[in-house]
Formats: structure tokens, sequence, C-alpha cells
């Protein structure tokens, strides 16, 4: 494990660390805009008063953390591994090149001790998981690992009622920020009632001391809803996501596919305005999240 300078800078001065996941790099978006909006979104933590690790396994070292020429090599490189718990070791020992999901990106962050992480959408439970058993590793991650995550909520292409079903079981504490109702990613309301709700960076905060303090397994999943003005409404999206899933059906795509080939495929029903909403709510968790991390300093 290697911390870029900037990392180390901050860790050393015992400043606010946030940290960022790299798949949306290398599975999320094409070259040069994932680079481009990997530059946004860590410009945006340091405006908020926190220091970016950007997460990644470059030759079988996991960097906390990227220079600009690391950054630039990851968004242009082939066959990465998109990495979670089960396969980040393996991607490691074989000395290969990974992209961290939020579960990965968890992990490396509890090793390097940085508190907060920041994201778009975490997975969850996929829509015809009843026969499927198609459940995320981010869910179980968050029952284990104590790091807050800021998302935007899960993705919108799952079964949202079970993947909150699922968190409350784990006993994982689900806060919705500023609003009663969990978000849905794209969408700032899922209809879903929040278990429950913060409106202040300084609480969150508290709150993941108090669990550490009480011995308590895990972290905290924060849904930041997407700004209004950059919001696609469910009812707009519903049709595209079905559209969606119903390709996925036909294709026999499974396992860790689905997600990049239903963002692909929304992305392109959309002309690209998901694309353009997702980048808005990855920078507002980028906000979100330099603020917790500077109230637990």
């Amino acid at each position: 494990m290697v911390f870029a300078p900037e990392v180390e800078a901050a860790r050393a001065a015992g400043q606010p660390i946030v940290a960022l996941e790299s798949t949306i790099i290398t599975h999320g978006m094409p070259f040069p805009q994932n680079v481009e909006t990997a530059r946004l979104v860590e410009a945006e933590v340091r405006a908020h008063g926190a220091t970016p690790a950007t997460i990644a396994i470059l030759d079988g070292t996991l960097h906390i953390g990227l220079t600009d020429a690391q950054l630039d090599h990851l968004g242009q490189l082939k066959d990465v591994m998109k990495v979670s718990r089960a396969d980040m070791p393996v991607c490691i020992a074989m000395g290969r090149n990974g992209a961290t999901t939020v579960a990965a990106t968890m992990i490396a962050a509890h090793l390097a001790g940085i508190k907060v992480f920041a994201t778009g959408g975490i997975g969850g439970v996929h829509r015809g998981a009843e026969t499927s058993y198609d459940i995320s590793a981010d869910l179980p991650e968050l029952a284990q690992t104590p790091v807050t995550v800021v998302c935007a909520g899960a993705k919108a292409i799952l079964d949202l009622p079970k993947t909150f079903e699922y968190l409350e079981t784990l006993g994982v504490p689900v806060i919705a920020f500023g609003q009663d109702n969990l978000p849905a990613f794209w969408s700032r309301d899922s209809g879903i009632k929040a278990p429950l709700r913060m409106d202040d960076a300084a609480d969150i905060a508290r709150a993941a001391q108090m669990r550490a303090a009480m011995g308590l397994p895990g972290g905290q999943l924060v849904a930041n809803p997407i700004p209004l003005e950059a919001e696609i409404t469910a009812d707009i999206l519903a049709p595209h996501i079905a559209a969606a899933l119903a390709e996925a059906d036909q294709g026999f795509i499974a396992a860790k596919a689905v997600t990049p080939f239903l963002l692909q495929r929304l992305f392109e029903l959309t002309d690209g305005a998901s694309l353009v909403a997702n980048i808005a709510l990855v920078m507002n968790n980028a906000r979100l999240a330099a603020r917790i991390a500077a109230a637990h300093h």
C-alpha cells in the first residue's frame, strides 16, 4: 500500500481525507471524460476543506491517492479488474491492475485510516434477486467496515425496497441527508421513507464516532439527494430502466457485467442525460463527504 504525496502530507498534518473509488474511471465513462470527471470530483473535495484519495490497484500495488500521471494512466488502461472484497487480494497478489468498487474502496479506506468515502451510488439487491440471488457485496461490507459512505442512494436500476430492507437486517444506519425520503440516485425521491434523517455533517460524524465508541462494527450509509437542477425524475426514467433490464435478460448478462451494461444503455436511452446527472450527484456527494470528514477533526 502506497500513499500519494498529497495524501501522505494530509495524514502527517492530521487533515481530513475523503476516499474516492475508481470503477467510475475504468468502467463508468470513456477517456478522456473519465479522467476529467475524476479531477473535477477531486477539486470539489479540496474546495470544501479535505484532501481527495482516489483508490486503485496499479501493477499489484494498492494506491491511496493517485498522482496526475497515474490518473491519466488508469483512465486509458484496458483489461482492468473490477475488484470487490472477494478478488481484491487476488488482483494484488497477481500484480494486476484493479479498479475499486464501493466494497473494495471501503476496505482500502479503512486500511489507510480514512473514515469518509464519497461515491455515486452503491450496489444493492438486483431486481429478480429472489431467483438469481444477485446481491452486491457492497451491502455486507457496510455492515462490517467502519467507513461513512456518502452516495445518492442505491442505483435506480436495482430493487430499492429489497436493498434497504436488507441493509436494515444487517444493522446498517441508512441516513437521508436533509429530507425524509430516501433518494433514488438520478431522482431525489424514491418514495421510500428513510429510517433516519440528519441535516448536519457534524451530527453524521458524531454518529460514526459513537458507533465506534460502542464497539459496533460497520459503517454508515448517507443518502444525499441529487441537486434539483440535475434531477431526472422517476417517471421519465422508469420506462428506460424497464427497457434496459429486458435487454439484459435477453442477452443473458449477469453478475458484474449487469451494472455497467445497464448504465451504458441508460446513457444511450436518455441521450446522455443520465451521465450529466451522474457527474452532478458525485460532485454533490464529494462536497458533503468533505464536510463530514472535516467534522471528524
